[in-house]
């Protein structure tokens, strides 16, 4: 990986951890996301900072950001744009939406409706929108970073599988420590760190680190290591949906990126193994039967470690 690069991605690694104080993993994976050309949905309580962490990579490199609060009257053309007539010109403009960004955080996203969750499907699948029959495409490079609440609190829609699978990874915040809490109250005592975060990269930076990540190695024995695991994901009485060809594919790209974020330009079994849970949990549904005596998502994240730990890691 070049020099150059390299510095680039240990400045933008650093600024954000001077604003998310003890969140190394959950900074790294957001990193990973960006790197492979993917979607990140961030799911915890309210006021662990999700938001934060959003609004932290958007402003670390130059670029078009837009936020979107979900709320339960949000249409879709409040998502894509709608088409204006003008009396003057005789005919419909078009205005576009806040999706028109490259960084899109949608705040709270299953306090919507499913119509308007479903409006991102396109945009976050194939990096362009349709409008009254008019395809349009979206800036590049194209990050969407959906927040949500646990769907036991009151007024959230559920995300269904359709929408889940478009994201790369679901990463929690969980907590911050004692130390760390008292940290994060000394420096927000005078102002906001956020207004202080520096701009690292641009553009043509993530563009020109995401193309290189799409060059790093993966032997050939690393893809039958990941097309195992797939595989006991649709064959275990524990779930009764199994990971997608699309889940083994952002697998594969996530373990490309985490690679490139070590400095290294192939691909070792640890970064399939490290993320897998993160890249399939959202991906496969609990069976009934296992997911009675804990929540969703902790049994199907319980179910994933164990196939991944029962897998032999190749040589």
């Amino acid at each position: 990986m070049p020099t150059a690069t390299s510095h680039v991605v240990t400045q933008l690694h650093r600024a954000i951890s001077r604003i998310i104080l003890g969140k190394e993993e959950a900074i790294q994976l957001a990193l990973i996301t960006l790197l492979a050309r993917g979607h990140l949905l961030i799911e915890d309580v309210p006021g662990v900072g999700k938001t934060t962490l959003a609004q932290a990579i958007a402003k670390s490199f130059h670029c078009s950001f837009q936020r979107i609060q979900f709320t339960s009257d949000l249409l879709p053309s409040d998502v894509l744009g709608v088409s204006i007539y003008n009396p003057e010109a005789r005919e419909f403009e078009f205005r576009s939406g806040p999706i028109f960004a490259n960084v899109v955080l949608a705040d709270e996203i299953n306090r919507t409706t499913p119509r308007t969750q479903s409006a991102l499907l396109e945009a976050m699948n194939e990096a362009q929108v349709t409008v009254d029959g008019k395809t349009l495409p979206l800036p590049q490079p194209f990050l969407v970073i959906a927040t949500q609440n646990p769907v036991e609190h009151h007024g959230t829609y559920p995300l269904p599988e359709s929408q889940l699978d478009r994201f790369l990874m679901r990463i929690k915040m969980g907590y911050p420590s004692i130390e760390t809490e008292r940290e994060i109250l000394r420096k927000r005592a005078s102002a906001d760190p956020l207004t202080t975060l520096d701009q690292i990269a641009d553009v043509d930076d993530v563009l020109a680190m995401q193309e290189a990540v799409g060059h790093i190695k993966v032997d050939t024995s690393l893809l039958d290591y990941a097309l195992e695991i797939v595989n006991r994901t649709r064959t275990t009485e524990h779930l009764t949906l199994g990971v997608s060809p699309r889940g083994t594919l952002m697998l594969q790209r996530a373990a490309q990126a985490r690679a490139y974020l070590d400095g290294r330009d192939y691909c070792l079994p640890d970064d399939f193994k490290q993320l897998a849970v993160a890249v399939f949990a959202h991906r496969v549904v609990a069976s009934s039967r296992h997911a009675s005596a804990k929540k969703k998502s902790e049994s199907t994240e319980s179910v994933l470690r164990e196939i991944v730990d029962s897998v032999p890691v190749p040589l």
